[in-house]
């Protein structure tokens, strides 16, 4: 097996999901729903999509619904093959394809996205992963590949890990990890620093990393040595600078839209956005919106 092929994505779900409390008092917010499609599915099809079939969901208390989402719901399939509504049945069956795997792994205590990335370690073993958030909503040109699907094809090529990267507003940084770094080709930049969440004055560019990323499981080593960061966590972003100490590191400017449904008004613009867009509902829902007084 080539030491590029990405076989395996984490899901790090462990999180608390205050913003959105009190819908997320009992519920995931992974498991709000974007139109007709919880956001964790998103981020599962943008997986399966870049030829990703091995999905690790590192979990937390109360994060049942998630793996029953992806389980057999027998009762369910039962009932819709009786009725003959073969279009609901095939629906729900295409949840969890035949050839894709999903595993689950507790984080025990919330101790940052980097604790969470550590916590997949024994799962993904030692090769290339990728590590997608489901708070943000990508979503690839029309027509064109989706965002990890583009990051995969960079990976082919340089075999190091890749962050995903888009500009922000300057009075946006203190929320992003930032990166800047020499042009290394279409769409890549070689990173030569990261910052977690610094303040404007500080950021070195407006270059913030998005949710996704490929690495390489040399990141393993960089978190399990890695003291506590910004918000007393232990952060990704600290572990990423150490990494490149001993090996090149990435940023990938991909095409397409990232959705920050980790935000109220993020998730509502993804909702608008996306029902415009859907088969079933788009025509009705825009002459909707064309009679409302604004």
């Amino acid at each position: 097996m080539s030491h590029n092929v990405i076989r395996k994505a984490v899901f790090p779900v462990a999180g608390l999901g205050t913003r959105f409390l009190p819908a997320t008092k009992a519920a995931p917010k992974e498991m709000l729903p974007v139109v007709d499609k919880p956001l964790i599915q998103y981020a599962v099809e943008e997986a399966y999509s870049a030829g990703v079939r091995h999905m690790i969901f590192v979990t937390g208390r109360s994060k049942r619904a998630i793996e029953d989402h992806f389980d057999t719901a027998y009762e369910l399939e039962n009932e819709l093959e009786t009725a003959h509504k073969d279009e609901l049945l095939a629906l729900v069956r295409s949840v969890q394809p035949d050839d894709m795997v999903c595993a689950y792994v507790r984080q025990p205590r919330s101790l940052g996205l980097g604790h969470a990335v550590l916590c997949a370690e024994a799962m993904v073993g030692n090769e290339p992963f990728a590590v997608l958030l489901a708070d943000d909503l990508m979503v690839g040109l029309q027509g064109g590949p989706s965002v990890l699907a583009q990051m995969v094809a960079a990976h082919t090529q340089q075999g190091r890990s890749i962050l995903a990267v888009q500009e922000v507003p300057l009075e946006h940084v203190k929320r992003y990890g930032i990166v800047a770094g020499e042009p290394a080709g279409k769409q890549l930049m070689r990173v030569e620093k990261i910052v977690e969440k610094p303040s404007p004055d500080k950021a070195p560019s407006r270059m913030g990393v998005a949710g996704r990323y490929i690495l390489t499981p040399g990141i393993f080593d960089e978190i399990r040595n890695q003291p506590t960061g910004v918000g007393g966590e232990i952060q990704l972003t600290d572990a990423i600078a150490r990494l490149m100490q001993r090996e090149a590191v990435y940023a990938f400017q991909y095409e397409g839209k990232r959705y920050d449904c980790g935000s109220k008004e993020g998730f509502l613009e993804a909702t608008v956005e996306l029902a415009l867009q859907h088969p079933q509902v788009g025509a009705s829902f825009r002459e909707y919106l064309k009679g409302l007084s604004l």
